[in-house]
């Protein structure tokens, strides 16, 4: 089993920025791919951004440019920072583990409680 907690959401203005962690725990965090998803009201939960366990990273076209996943082995935690942000970015941010690597929700194991991200306009 693996435990993620995301924290760092928020309420910012368009153009601003937030940075969003995800804290793992349990199993052994390197062995895993990690993602971040969002889903907005009314909308299916979409791939952001992942990085394997190497560093390798992905990321949507909406997204490329402006958000930049991280992560830190040594603190078993992935980092999502965001810049240049845009109301349509306002969604439920979710982490997920994955032992593979994927843009599809369901290739992923575990996955946090989500953090809500609000850009007003």
């Amino acid at each position: 089993q693996v435990q993620l907690v995301e924290s760092g959401g928020g309420l910012v203005q368009a153009g601003g920025s937030l940075r969003l962690s995800c804290a793992a725990s349990g199993r052994t965090f390197s062995n895993y791919a990690m993602g971040w998803f969002r889903q907005a009201p009314g909308k299916e939960r979409e791939f952001v951004a992942a990085i394997s366990w190497s560093g390798n990273t992905y990321y949507t076209v909406s997204v490329k440019g402006r958000f930049t996943i991280s992560r830190d082995n040594a603190k078993n935690t992935v980092y999502l920072q965001m810049n240049s942000l845009k109301p349509e970015d306002t969604a439920v941010y979710y982490c997920a583990a994955s032992r593979g690597l994927g843009t599809r929700p369901t290739g992923y194991d575990y996955w946090g409680q989500g953090t809500q991200v609000t850009v007003s306009s």
